[in-house]
């Protein structure tokens, strides 16, 4: 199934996305239902982020050739971070690029989505609470992720978190081609078999830190490639199986 959230003359709700419908459901995340036979025209609806996480787990070098690029070994544990909420932006959501920053750059990543309530669970386990994928732009300030060191300024400005735009329940992540483009140019290209931690080990790990809850996100990191982006620019995330995450760059107001 391809869960999206949209926004149509009858309010925000979700939906299974089909060919060019949208046919809506009831309940939460963990229990989302069909509760009519109808059918809303794509064009009738826009698409939000599929969900409002309570919390945005990023995960930090976790391809090799990303490490290689910022010149960093590759590291014995997942490195995490988080990004705050409100950074969460809808697929076609304009990127604004803030005047703090001279060196605005894009991460295309896979993203995990929560489905169930997740606390210390096994890798073997970890499967089972996941609701599906999606994509996301991991959309950092670099030159101030240098100067401060933490990451919380550089990667949590309100836009620097764009997802969607569906989330996929039935697609296996181990081997997905992943493919960032800037104005139409590849920047971006790998597999997630290149990944150095997996899906269900970040799930497992993360929920012995901190409990998961239904709709928060897990993103697991970036391949090498990443560089700047400046207003009027295109970034496109394209994760096989899954969909393209479009984002404009535009100044900030």
């Amino acid at each position: 199934m391809r869960i999206v959230r949209y926004e149509s003359d009858r309010g925000i709700g979700f939906g299974e996305m089909l060919d060019r419908e949208i046919r809506p459901l009831e309940g939460d995340l963990s229990d989302l239902r069909f509760a009519r036979d109808e059918r809303i025209p794509l064009e009738r609806a826009r698409l939000l982020a599929p969900v409002l996480p309570g919390k945005i787990v990023a995960v930090g070098v976790n391809y090799r050739d990303h490490a290689q690029e910022m010149g960093r070994q590759l590291p014995t544990e997942p490195l995490i971070f988080l990004k705050p909420p409100s950074a969460i932006n809808d697929p076609e959501g304009a990127i604004e690029y803030p005047p703090q920053t001279s060196r605005l750059d894009y991460e295309g990543e896979l993203a995990i989505v929560i489905g169930r309530k997740a606390r210390k669970v096994s890798p073997t386990d970890a499967a089972k609470l996941i609701l599906g994928y999606t994509c996301m732009n991991d959309v950092t300030a670099r030159d101030l992720q240098a100067r401060d060191v933490q990451f919380t300024r550089a990667k949590g400005f309100d836009t620097f978190a764009p997802l969607g735009p569906c989330v996929v329940t039935d697609v296996d992540p181990s081997d997905l081609a992943i493919e960032t483009r800037l104005n139409g140019e590849v920047r971006q290209r790998s597999r997630t078999s290149q990944l150095i931690f997996k899906c269900p080990e970040l799930v497992s790990f993360v929920s012995n830190i901190m409990t998961l809850l239904p709709g928060d996100v897990i993103s697991t990191g970036t391949p090498a490639g990443v560089g700047p982006m400046k207003p009027g620019d295109l970034v496109e995330v394209e994760i096989e199986r899954i969909g393209c995450l479009r984002s404009r760059v535009v100044a900030q107001q």
